[in-house]
């Protein structure tokens, strides 16, 4: 006899998806996306631009390699939950200092296993990115009638301002760069490091390690700050983080702050949201995308060189270059669907992604955009 379904993922249509329930207990909310990458689980579910959302992983062996604080991209998950194929299994690394459905229940976090996530992934790129809600009782009681009427009276993420939510609460310095086999983290390989602010609108802990490793000495600051709050540090250049949610709702306070910024003419370099954010500045729209882009294989061609570079991805959201600007040069575009994914201002040091080039799928393919970056400001120094 099969055992009792003590998970179930309920969707807005009324499918129903049975599982085995891990990490924590309880009931939540969220849009559902799929995700392509074959490694860094713990680095999605830590990304503060998964906030609101639930995540199907197509790879089947998630938590075989554990789980080290290292790898944690902030502070807590971010993610909602996850689904996975095959159930969590004993890690098998070196680096592994716990296991996922451990670290998931601490953080409070749910997983779903033992779901057809093949069948779950067509549904998503069919018919979009669903509402859904995830819930984990062990005693697998589930009240389905009122939680696909949950998923169904969801607002979803159109309108919705996330970064305010992930953001920090006050400004910090951050100094610590990359990570380096048998040495750890580093620093700034520069005698006088570049003043860089970050702002933070759901920033990951390697992009701002990137920023150092190239040179930056960055002091983060909330998502909400002004203009004249960046410029008191005197900075050399601003960089735009990640983060979730609407860019239209975040650029209520934000495109005003960044406008001002571009009128300082100083180096400007904005990845995922905070390229959303700009292009909405320069007076470009955004768009809500079918079901988004989530991996770390997508293929992106760089306009300008005709080099086609491996890239990570994870946003719902598009910069509709329809609406570009004269003056403002769609510099990438995906492959697999042409959407817009890099901009630069023309006569301006001012650029941004709209894919994470510190996430190394390609490995390296698009790190020289932080030497791009320091580059700009390294010019202007004279």
């Amino acid at each position: 006899m099969a055992a009792k379904p003590t998970a179930c993922l309920a969707l807005a249509d009324g499918t129903v998806f049975y599982g085995h329930g891990f990490g924590a207990t309880g009931e939540v909310v969220a849009e559902l996306v799929f995700n392509t990458a074959m490694t860094g689980y713990q680095e999605i579910m830590t990304d503060p631009s998964y906030a609101s959302q639930i995540v199907t992983f197509t790879f089947p062996h998630i938590g075989n390699t554990g789980v080290t604080d290292e790898d944690d991209e902030a502070a807590d998950p971010v993610a909602s939950g996850i689904v996975v194929r095959w159930d969590p299994t004993q890690p098998s690394n070196w680096r592994a200092a716990g296991q996922l459905p451990e670290w998931m229940e601490r953080r409070g976090r749910i997983g779903i296993g033992g779901v057809d996530t093949r069948r779950l992934t067509r549904a998503i790129r069919q018919q979009g990115a669903p509402h859904v809600v995830l819930a984990h009782d062990p005693d697998g009681s589930f009240d389905l009638e009122a939680m696909i009427a949950k998923a169904r009276d969801w607002h979803g993420l159109v309108g919705l301002d996330l970064a305010r939510e992930v953001s920090c609460a006050q400004g910090y310095r951050w100094q610590e760069g990359g990570w380096e086999w048998g040495q750890g983290f580093g620093t700034s390989p520069e005698e006088k490091p570049f003043k860089v602010v970050a702002l933070d609108y759901g920033a990951k802990r390697n992009i701002l390690r990137s920023l150092v490793s190239h040179g930056a000495d960055v002091t983060v600051l909330p998502a909400t700050a002004t203009a004249e709050e960046v410029m008191a540090h005197e900075p050399e250049g601003v960089f735009l983080s990640n983060g979730p949610g609407d860019p239209a709702a975040t650029g209520e306070y934000a495109v005003p702050m960044i406008r001002d910024l571009l009128a300082r003419d100083m180096p400007i370099f904005g990845i995922c949201l905070g390229h959303q954010m700009l292009a909405l500045a320069l007076g470009a729209k955004t768009v809500k995308m079918s079901h988004g882009h989530h991996g770390a294989n997508h293929p992106v061609r760089d306009n300008e060189t005709g080099k086609v570079e491996i890239t990570s991805m994870n946003h719902g959201f598009a910069v509709d270059s329809q609406t570009l600007p004269k003056g403002v040069v769609e510099t990438h575009v995906s492959l697999f669907d042409g959407s817009n994914c890099g901009i630069r201002v023309s006569e301006k040091p001012v650029f941004s992604v709209q894919h994470h080039p510190e996430a190394s799928p390609g490995p390296q393919d698009s790190l020289y955009l932080f030497r791009r970056f320091a580059d700009s400001m390294r010019s202007r120094r004279g």
